[in-house]
This record gives structure tokens, C-alpha cells and sequence, in this order.
């Protein structure tokens, strides 16, 4: 079983490089590649989540190189739900994007070059959760990097150049950082890799050892978007394409929370910067949910939701308790599963009716009642409504926090219970506006073009020509008016028309009638959002055992020093 072990990073890194071989040619062959690669990282995923848990952990040193000189990947139950939650919804992602026409919308940005960057993304994702060393972490955070600067990218518009710029930027000083934290531990300690460190590390100076946590923690902290460092998130991630940004919402900021749980609880037990976890936790959580409530367009709401929620899980790690940690890993999976469903249906909205603005929607339960169900139930998972799984993992935190005591546990309790009242509170304002109830006037966007030449500076426009066949990704770009324009002609897009939209000329426009794989693919991780609740026992049952594991570090130790 031990052998499995690195296939969820391999396979995709090979498929990619048999896709760059094939370019853009056979489409459907490509599609075909890429969902059988990521169905068996599916598979594969669960086998070894069931192996770890009922084995313990599993360890691979690539090349039979022991440590500190090879490379190791372990999977423990921690990393083995985060890689079947993550497949799952990369799965998902991936099905909607097809539905959406984004990989071959237009004939310069084709599917050669979304697939190949969509997998490379998952492997990274992968190697970030199989790491058995510091140096494996760094390289799975830059795999994934390279990838989504290409994801967040994708059309070229001016907006989309702006927002992956900065958060390239972001992520570069987070990498330096992350180097930095890299040689300065291998100079203390003499090797990266945890098992080792965690006996170390605990021989170094505790000046030292603190400073070490505080590095690598603030390099998790802006991966993770936890407040103050999260300001780069709002702007970014919602000028990417619908399925882009719905992967991006709900995983790679998890990546982040995945990799404090790791360090913090393997390399430094005890947590002398466990109070401030928590005052960041309760930021991110205050500032988060007000920004929400401030907002009206729907991709804004949910990506301040998602800062605000982010510091759930950073309260749990830093109570540092059995019960915590457990509820910190639930609320990461229900977190993972639902933020991806809740801009899958905003995608499917900006499909629909041109916009996320939420003063240019309404009547949506009445004229699409299953786009209305698609959002009412996550949404309501999101909020923390009994029994869902966003009530299991708030209730299992919050319990905790009373058990633990102290000012800094009672204020984040206070502070989770308000700040899931704000989140029923957005949510219901979004319904009302967008849902329930009557369409404003001049609503109808039949024909909109979604990313049209404002997307790009002034004078694109005049050398646009047209693209092809419509029907592609939700795009970005608005309409001022709320109805179409294109190529800054000023006036309305009749419907199944195509307008160049700038640098690639790719071009998007509404349609009543949404693709099926779109609306399966979406149904499908709401369902996905719900078997967390059937299995809340089961679920909770493996998450406990995963924070005993993890709070107990013999068996990961043990897995991989053999000893």
C-alpha cells in the first residue's frame, strides 16, 4: 500500500506532460485524459485514507533515499481526508468547466493550455498534503503558484493581468519568507524533514524555536488568507473564471490551514503563539463577516465569508486540544466542499443573468427554482443551520473552546457564535435580493456578453474581431447598464451572439438555459456538502482519531523513521 503512496502527485504530472505533447489537437480525448486522471486520484485517495486509518500512517522515501537526504511523502489520516475532499471537488470543478466551455472557447486559449495548468494545480495540491519535509511543503506551495497565476490569468483581460499580478506578488514574498524560515531551521537543526525536527527542534533554544514557528506560521497565514494578511484575496480571486475561482475559494486556502496543523502540531507542541492564533482567528472572523455584510456583488460576499470563516478553523489550532483539532478538521472539509459549491452557483447566476451584482438581480426562486435550491442548501450549510455540517463543525469548536476555558477561548466563542449569525444574516440578504424577491427593471440579460472589451484598457477594442461560436466561461467583466455591449459599440447583444472581448477575443454570452454538466456538477458537491451530515458521526468518529494522531506524533514518527 506503502506504493500509492506518491501516485496522487505523480499521475498528474505525467498526464500533463502527454498533454503538452498533444497541444491543442483532439479535444475530446483530452477531456476523456483528464477526468480519468482525476477519477483515479479519487480512488486512489480514499484507499489510502481507509489504509492510514486503519494502519496508521503510511511513509514512501522516493528512491529509497532514508531521511534527511531523500525525499518523503507520508499519509497519515489527516492528509488522507484532505486528499479525498480535495480530489472530490477538483473532480467536480473540473466536470463544471467542461460544461462551461472554458477549455476550448476560443482557439488561442485552448484546451492545452487550461488542462495541463488544472493538473499541475492538483498535483501540487497533493504533493503540498503527502510532504514529509519542509522542502516538499515549499515545492507543492510553488507548483501550485505556477499553476494558478496561469488559472487566474486565463482570457488576458487587463482586470484578470491586475488581480494575478498581486497575487503573485503576494505569494512571492510568501515564498521568500518560506525560504528564509527553510535554511534558517536546517542551520538549527541540521534537516527538513518533520519526523526528525520534531525531536529536534525541541533541543533548540526556545528564542530560536519561537522565531521559527512565527515564520512559518505567517507564511501559512498569507497562503491561508487569515487576517491581517488576507488582504489580497477580495480582489483577486473573483475576476478569475467561475470554475477557477470556485477551486481556488474553497482549497488552496486550506492548503494554508493544513500546513499550520501540520507544523504546529508535529514541530511545535505546546504553543507558546497559541493566544495569538486566537486573536487572529477572531479578526479573521469579525473582519471577514463585516466586510460580507458590506458587499453587493456575490462573488465579494463569498470571498469575505471565506476570510471570516478561515478563522474557525485557526481558532481550533490554537486551543491546541483533542476536541479542537477534531473540529478544526470537519470544519475543513464541510469549508472545502461548500465555499467550492457556493461559487459554482454564483458562477451559474453570472451565466444566467450576466451579473453578481446583487442590485441588478431578483426573481431568481420564481424563474429558476433549481439554481435556488443549488444555493439555499450550501448556503445554509455555510451558515452553521442545525443539523448540517457547518452546525457539527461550529458546535464541535465551540465545545471545545468552553472545555478549554480561559479569556481568549469564552471571547471566540462569543466571537464564532456572532459571527455565524452575520453569516445567516449575509446569506439571507443575498437570497432576498437575488431570489426572492421581483426582478428590478431592465434585469433581462438574454444575450449579455460577460467579458466584453471594458474589460481591458481603453482602444483594445477597436482592433477586436470576432471569436467563434458562443458559449464559454463565466468571465469577470460587467456591463455597467446590466445589458450587453460589445466592442464598445454601446448597445445590446442579441442573444447567441459573439463580441470580441480584447486580448484573446474570447468572448461570453447569458443564456437562459444553463449546460447540464454545469448544473450536475454543481448538485453533485451539494450533495457532497449534505453526506457530510448523513456521516456526521462517522466523520466526527475519524477526525478525532486524526487529532490523537496528530497531538500524540509517535505514529507519524514511527512511520517514518522506522522506530
Amino acid at each position: 500500500m506503502n506504493a500509492l503512496v506518491p501516485l496522487p502527485v505523480l499521475l498528474p504530472l505525467c498526464v500533463t506532460g502527454l498533454k503538452l505533447v498533444i497541444g491543442p489537437r483532439l479535444h475530446r480525448f483530452q477531456r476523456f485524459i483528464s477526468l480519468a486522471v482525476l477519477g483515479a486520484v479519487l480512488v486512489l485517495s480514499v484507499l489510502l485514507m481507509v489504509a492510514a486509518d486503519r494502519h496508521g500512517p503510511l511513509s514512501v522515501h522516493l528512491g529509497d533515499f532514508a531521511p534527511p537526504v531523500g525525499i518523503t511523502l507520508v499519509a497519515d489520516r489527516l492528509s488522507g481526508l484532505m486528499l479525498t475532499v480535495s480530489s472530490a471537488v477538483t473532480l467536480l470543478v473540473l466536470v463544471y468547466s467542461l460544461g462551461q466551455g472554458m477549455a476550448d472557447r476560443d482557439d488561442q486559449a485552448p484546451v492545452g493550455v487550461f488542462h495541463p495548468a488544472y493538473l499541475i494545480l492538483v498535483a501540487g495540491v497533493s504533493c503540498t498534503f503527502l510532504a514529509g519535509d519542509l522542502v516538499n511543503l515549499y515545492v507543492g506551495f510553488e507548483i501550485m503558484l505556477v499553476a494558478s497565476f496561469v488559472l487566474l490569468t486565463i482570457g488576458g483581460t487587463a482586470t484578470r493581468i491586475r488581480a494575478g499580478s498581486t497575487y503573485v506578488i503576494i505569494s512571492l514574498f510568501s515564498s521568500v519568507l518560506f525560504l528564509v524560515a527553510i535554511a534558517m531551521t536546517y542551520a538549527v537543526a541540521g534537516t527538513v524533514n518533520f519526523a526528525q525536527l520534531a525531536g529536534r527542534l525541541q533541543e533548540v533554544p526556545i528564542g530560536v524555536r519561537t522565531l521559527l514557528e512565527a515564520m512559518l506560521l505567517t507564511v501559512f497565514a498569507i497562503k491561508a488568507a487569515v487576517f491581517p494578511l488576507a488582504a489580497w484575496l477580495p480582489d483577486s480571486y473573483p475576476t478569475a473564471p467561475a470554475p477557477v475561482t470556485a477551486v481556488f475559494a474553497g482549497l488552496l486556502t486550506k492548503v494554508g490551514v493544513y500546513s499550520m496543523l501540520r507544523t504546529q502540531t508535529l514541530l511545535f507542541p505546546g504553543h507558546r503563539l497559541g493566544d495569538l492564533l486566537m486573536l487572529a482567528a477572531l479578526a479573521s472572523m469579525a473582519v471577514g463577516i463585516l466586510g460580507a455584510v458590506a458587499q453587493t456583488d456575490l462573488k465579494r460576499v463569498l470571498s469575505f465569508t471565506l476570510i471570516s470563516h478561515i478563522g474557525y478553523m485557526v481558532f481550533g489550532i490554537g486551543l491546541a486540544g483533542r476536541g479542537s483539532i477534531s473540529g478544526a478538521i470537519v470544519y475543513v472539509a464541510h469549508h472545502i466542499t461548500v465555499q467550492t459549491t457556493l461559487f459554482l452557483v454564483a458562477g451559474l447566476i453570472e451565466r444566467r443573468d450576466g451579473t453578481t451584482e446583487l442590485t441588478r438581480l431578483g426573481g431568481l426562486a420564481k424563474s429558476a427554482p433549481l439554481l435556488a435550491v443549488l444555493f439555499f442548501v450550501p448556503a445554509m450549510n455555510l451558515a452553521g443551520i442545525p443539523p448540517l455540517s457547518g452546525f457539527i463543525g461550529k458546535l464541535g469548536l465551540m465545545r471545545a473552546g468552553v472545555d478549554a476555558g480561559g479569556d481568549w477561548a469564552w471571547a471566540l466563542v462569543a466571537g464564532s457564535a456572532a459571527t455565524s449569525l452575520l453569516t445567516l444574516y449575509v446569506m439571507a440578504k443575498v437570497w432576498n435580493l437575488a431570489f426572492w424577491r421581483d426582478a428590478p427593471p431592465g434585469a433581462e440579460a438574454e444575450g449579455v456578453v460577460l467579458e466584453s472589451a471594458e474589460d481591458d484598457e481603453p482602444g483594445d477594442d477597436e482592433d477586436a474581431e470576432g471569436a467563434g461560436a458562443a458559449g464559454g466561461a463565466g468571465g469577470a467583466g460587467e456591463s455597467g447598464s446590466g445589458k450587453a455591449t460589445g466592442s464598445g459599440s454601446g448597445l445590446p447583444v442579441p442573444a447567441g451572439a459573439v463580441v470580441s472581448a480584447g486580448f484573446l477575443g474570447q468572448s461570453i454570452t447569458t443564456t437562459r438555459r444553463l449546460p447540464w454538466p454545469m448544473l450536475a456538477a454543481t448538485g453533485v458537491a451539494v450533495a457532497l456538502g449534505l453526506s457530510y451530515t448523513v456521516l456526521g458521526g462517522p466523520l466526527t468518529t475519524f477526525t478525532q482519531a486524526a487529532a490523537t494522531e496528530l497531538l500524540a506524533r509517535t505514529p507519524y514518527i514511527e512511520a517514518v523513521l522506522g522506530r
